[in-house]
């Protein structure tokens, strides 16, 4: 007997790309290939989210790589962004009164471009959703609830249902939906890692002088805390979003904590450089760990961003990665459409995965011994990389090479992330 999917297989609208997920990667993606190929290239995307009803008050770091890929699909322009001018690295205990620099990086990554900017992430999805549908993506308010891949019968299409109902036969499916993703589970592609049994805090900060665009990251035992500048609000002032990394317990007992009690153990880590402080956001709490899927593309389907790859906040790569992911699979199902391929087929995926597992592998090895490095108590690993540190504060070229490597723009780098149209 056949199944219901199956059975209404025939009724199903045929697409070429359905993405699940309407966060940065997945409205990326879909701006970037109805960009790309022939407007009857049919491309949807589908989330709840996409209702509007919920608020993402959080920022996050672009780097210069990304900020290109933004830039060439034209959302940049429409956003207001803080560049990143220059950073400080500290290693100390939390009780140091001084907090000596080890490290600092400033200077562009090309004559003015900063290496980085912050952004705010609602206004960014804003201008991706009103972009995606200026470009003709079909967004849909709704999640992937079934999925049926290829069979004897019909091997050119895997065949969707949505939450409202709406059934869709899609030559690639991706998905983009989170590191929880259902899409990944329902294709029985099993994801490996563990967690750091950590918490990052986060939260909006306002402060009484102006950071100038700098970005400070203070290695504490507990974990990295990190000050990102964003602009000024009209209605606070001068204003950071703090990444606040705590063992997990105690980054649920400090974010419980009265407002008094909290802008005091905020205090003793912001420090006073910048003046009172006070903060004005909502206190947010995400679990750490170090998550990669077994595969990213199955037959019709292709994981990007958290849905592939989750790793440690530490180098603030998380999100860059997944926009990696969005160049490159974009760049491939592009060249493959012009060529005459199947975009779905694995013979074309293949390519995808290749140019990304192994970056994607190489970066959470990197975060995960970074923290394992700093989030200790071990008075000898902190003269190890206080050494290492300062050596790298001493060497103009490495340091040149670490920017350009945390700008995303060493290796072999996709057209999108050298700011190139497809």
């Amino acid at each position: 007997m056949d199944s219901p999917m199956a059975s209404s297989s025939q009724d199903a609208q045929k697409i070429d790309v359905l993405i699940g997920g309407a966060g940065f990667a997945g409205l990326a993606l879909a701006i970037a290939l109805r960009q790309g190929l022939a407007p009857s290239f049919a491309v949807t995307v589908a989330d709840p989210a996409l209702a509007g009803t919920a608020k993402d008050g959080r920022a996050t770091a672009i780097v210069a790589a990304a900020r290109r890929l933004f830039e060439t699909i034209g959302v940049w322009r429409d956003i207001e962004a803080q560049p990143i001018l220059d950073m400080v690295v500290t290693d100390s205990r939390l009780a140091d009164v001084v907090r000596p620099v080890f490290l600092s990086f400033d200077g562009d990554v090309e004559p003015g471009e900063p290496f980085a900017h912050m952004i705010e992430n609602g206004p960014l999805l804003a201008a991706l959703a009103a972009k995606a549908k200026d470009e003709g993506v079909a967004l849909r308010p709704a999640a992937v609830t079934d999925l049926e891949f290829a069979t004897e019968r019909a091997n050119d299409r895997v065949n969707v249902r949505l939450s409202n109902g709406e059934a869709l036969a899609a030559r690639l499916l991706v998905a983009a939906d989170g590191a929880r993703s259902a899409i990944r589970e329902r294709a029985g592609i099993a994801s490996h890692g563990w967690s750091y049994g950590q918490s990052a805090i986060v939260t909006t900060v306002a402060h009484e002088r102006d950071h100038h665009g700098r970005a400070e990251e203070h290695f504490l035992p507990a974990g990295p805390f990190a000050i990102l500048p964003l602009t000024r609000d009209a209605a606070v002032g001068h204003r950071s979003s703090i990444v606040w990394t705590e063992e997990a317990q105690e980054a649920a007992r400090l974010v419980a904590l009265s407002d008094a009690e909290f802008h005091a153990e905020l205090e003793r880590r912001f420090g006073l450089r910048l003046g009172e402080i006070a903060a004005v956001g909502e206190r947010r709490v995400h679990p750490l760990g170090l998550s990669v899927a077994r595969a990213f593309i199955a037959d019709r389907l292709a994981l990007v961003g958290d849905a592939a790859h989750v790793i440690h906040p530490v180098a603030g790569q998380g999100l860059n990665m997944g926009l990696k992911d969005v160049a490159a699979l974009a760049e491939v199902i592009v060249d493959a459409v012009r060529l005459g391929l199947d975009p779905g087929s694995l013979a074309v995926l293949e390519r995808y995965q290749r140019w990304r597992r192994f970056d994607t592998m190489a970066m959470g090895i990197a975060t995960d011994g970074l923290n394992r490095l700093f989030s200790n108590q071990s008075d000898v690993l902190r003269l190890v990389r206080d050494v290492g540190l300062g050596l790298v504060d001493r060497l103009p070229a490495l340091k040149r090479l670490f920017i350009r490597e945390a700008a995303g723009l060493v290796g072999e780098v996709p057209k999108l992330l050298r700011g190139e149209a497809l």
